[in-house]
């Protein structure tokens, strides 16, 4: 190591993210010459507990969306509190920025201004320690590659389709490493592209990649990704199965749950659980993420006990990687697996606590993208560096959604003999007949 390696400035810039959005990205210098730097990505679909987001709200810069005062925030009063610290001590520097936002959810400083100096200071001293991101994340030698998790079809907030639903996701469970299942992906959203093209419906893409056409019902998505799987030679439920994300939260008045677009109508909790449970059936399912409102805690509960032996149980919206929220999730057995996100809690030392809390209580974990993501892959990283066991980062298409596949192909190429991967989903589903 060398002899010093502390920090001399921060800087931040107001960049562009996927969406044409304002977002930060962040430049820690050292006074050993080193550099790094780290992007912030933003979401569409944001749990009512997620860190802030700050933004500027000035009307005359990208409809309030501007992101000056956070970047400001970085430039100053994190600055004058980090500078002259050890890049190293990742822990005592998130600290320090969470005690002196001192709100339950970095509404003062900006969880965006906070999280782009945790990730910048990461990479910084994976600079220093001459090691690559993962190593200097871990503390260990035990690498797990994670499953992908590919978003094909996209409805909800993420983009304008009739698909009730945010994400239909396709998981190539057959595959024997992580390059495998990027072909299996790669080849079945070819081919899936070429269903739609042939039946006249629309190839535009959504926020995270995937296809947005207007089809008669949410079922119909279902079918055409298994008709997609098996055009392109696989194995429903054996080689390549089926994750959801109904981001249920946009879809609820906290009584009902309306799934308008689709015109499947309104469908109380009951209603909603049984629906899932026709789908499980009919469909090779392994995972359902945020399948009731925020709010409802009693759907996930409910989920959890009736399906959870059957498919992965993922908390999103519920959890927020929040580590006090989960071990209440735990407690409550709401769900069987939580969904990762660095911007929804923070800091780069809360998201590996909330990892290691899940997988303490036997949870899975799926390290995520945001809908409006840059090219950083600090995620593809943090996924191998915590051992998560799944990733979703959108469809195998759009340079901000590649980046962090293509990083993971890296990654295992680079380990090499040492990379494992394995699929997360010991129960698979059987395929449709």
């Amino acid at each position: 190591m060398p002899a010093s390696s502390h920090i001399t400035s921060l800087r931040a810039l107001e960049i562009l993210d996927s969406r044409g959005y304002p977002t930060l990205s962040v430049t820690v210098t050292l006074d050993n010459g080193i550099t790094a730097s780290a992007s912030v990505p933003s979401g569409a679909s944001t749990g009512a507990h997620e860190a802030v987001e700050l933004r500027d709200n000035n009307p005359d810069r990208f409809a309030g969306k501007g992101v000056r005062q956070a970047l400001q925030n970085v430039e100053g009063e994190i600055g004058g509190a980090i500078i002259g610290m050890d890049v190293c001590a990742q822990p005592d520097i998130d600290r320090v920025m969470i005690e002196r936002d001192a709100t339950p959810n970095k509404a003062r400083l900006g969880g965006n201004a906070i999280l782009g100096v945790s990730m910048a200071v990461a990479r910084a001293a994976s600079s220093v320690l001459a090691q690559p991101l993962y190593e200097t994340l871990a503390g260990t030698t035990d690498y797990l590659l994670p499953m992908p998790c590919m978003n094909v079809l996209n409805g909800g907030k993420h983009a304008d389709s009739s698909l009730d639903f945010q994400e239909f996701m396709i998981v190539p469970v057959g595959a024997s490493s992580f390059a495998e299942a990027m072909r299996y992906g790669a080849e079945t959203y070819a081919a899936l592209r070429d269903l739609l093209h042939g039946r006249g419906l629309k190839t535009a893409v959504g926020d995270e990649g995937g296809f947005a056409p207007n089809l008669k019902s949410n079922e119909a998505a279902c079918e055409l990704i298994v008709d997609a799987i098996e055009a392109a030679g696989y194995r429903p439920g054996t080689d390549i199965a089926i994750a959801l994300d109904p981001a249920a939260s946009s879809l609820s008045d906290g009584e009902q749950y309306d799934l308008a677009r689709s015109g499947t109508g309104l469908l109380d909790r009951a209603g909603l659980l049984a629906l899932y449970g026709r789908w499980i059936d009919a469909y090779p399912i392994v995972s359902i993420e945020d399948g009731f409102g925020e709010e409802d805690w009693q759907g996930f509960i409910d989920q959890t006990v009736s399906q959870g032996s059957r498919i992965q149980i993922v908390g999103d919206d519920l959890l927020v990687t929040n580590p006090r929220i989960i071990r209440e999730g735990i407690a409550r057995k709401a769900a069987n697996a939580a969904l990762i996100k660095p911007n929804q809690i923070g800091t780069v030392t809360e998201t590996i606590e909330a990892v290691r809390i899940c997988h303490a209580a036997g949870w899975g974990t799926m390290v995520s993208h945001r809908s409006g993501e840059t090219t950083d892959a600090f995620i593809a990283d943090l996924a191998v560096a915590v051992g998560a066991g799944q990733i979703k980062s959108g469809a195998p298409c759009r340079g901000e959604r590649l980046a962090k596949y293509n990083r993971l192909i890296e990654i295992e190429a680079e380990l090499g003999a040492k990379a494992r991967f394995t699929n997360p989903f010991v129960s698979r589903p059987k395929p449709r007949t």
